[in-house]
């Protein structure tokens, strides 16, 4: 899909920290029958998640891979820092303030931010504008009392 066809998600995270809400919402890309890219800012934080999405439940995990690894292009999650699509997924999962620029390729685009953080708030206005300015179908979500809440 090229520009226009990337729906771009904000997530408002205030009551829940990234890595619960990060599994969950790559749970529910897989049950659709898509494959995801998440992208971070850091190798540190890539080593993060990968631990967490094969230790976030006791009953099950999420098969993902790191893209310098081999057989990137096979993973139904693919971690990086970088902007490509080696498995070519229809949701990229952006963390930590990751960017992306032209959404080519893309289904969805779930950008999710911590909204105690200023400078995370700020940031994720600027990637509205530019998602906005491409015009992309943009949505905001945030946390409401009985879970996710479309903003309009």
């Amino acid at each position: 899909m090229g520009e226009g066809g990337c729906e771009v998600w904000f997530y408002h995270l205030e009551r829940t920290a990234l890595e619960q809400a990060l599994p969950d919402l790559l749970e529910k890309t897989l049950a659709k029958g898509w494959r995801a890219v998440v992208r971070a800012t850091t190798a540190e934080r890539l080593a993060r998640l990968d631990s967490l999405l094969w230790t976030y439940k006791d009953e099950s995990f999420l098969a993902h891979g790191l893209a310098d690894e081999p057989e990137a292009s096979r993973q139904p999650i693919l971690l990086t820092t970088a902007d490509d699509n080696l498995n070519r997924a229809d949701a990229l999962f952006l963390v930590d303030g990751a960017e992306e620029q032209r959404f080519q390729g893309y289904r969805r685009c779930i950008d999710l931010f911590d909204g105690r953080d200023e400078a995370a708030v700020a940031a994720a206005r600027q990637r509205w504008k530019l998602a906005r300015g491409l015009g992309l179908p943009v949505t905001y979500w945030k946390q409401g009392e009985r879970g996710w809440e479309k903003q309009g």
